[in-house]
């Protein structure tokens, strides 16, 4: 479950982000801040939901999601496809983010 809570906050995320990002540097309608506060919302709210004792950890591990979640949004939505950099990047950080969400604790 934990997986999927990740994924639905990093896209919530990355939307509502992506909404201001618009109106802001790409001249889209301002109707779109209201989707992205509504995203934003939907983002926190995903979090508490994450099964560990402590919040730092959940949003500790989540970071590792949301390198590669915007990675996939760059190439999906925005049309640039990530270089092996990027990838090699992404990869450490999901690495990481296991670590610390599954990592033994004693």
């Amino acid at each position: 479950m934990t997986p999927a809570i990740y994924a639905a906050a990093a896209l919530a995320e990355i939307a509502g982000c992506f909404a201001f990002w618009a109106v802001l540097r790409q001249g889209a309608h301002p109707g779109w801040l209201a989707a992205g506060l509504v995203s934003l919302v939907a983002f926190a709210w995903l979090l508490t939901l994450v099964e560990v004792e402590a919040a730092g950890r959940a949003y500790a591990a989540y970071g590792g999601v949301y390198v590669a979640a915007s990675l996939a949004w760059l190439w999906a939505v925005e049309g640039v496809r990530p270089d092996r950099w990027d990838l090699m990047g992404s990869a450490i950080c999901v690495a990481g983010a296991a670590v610390v969400l599954f990592g033994p604790r004693g």
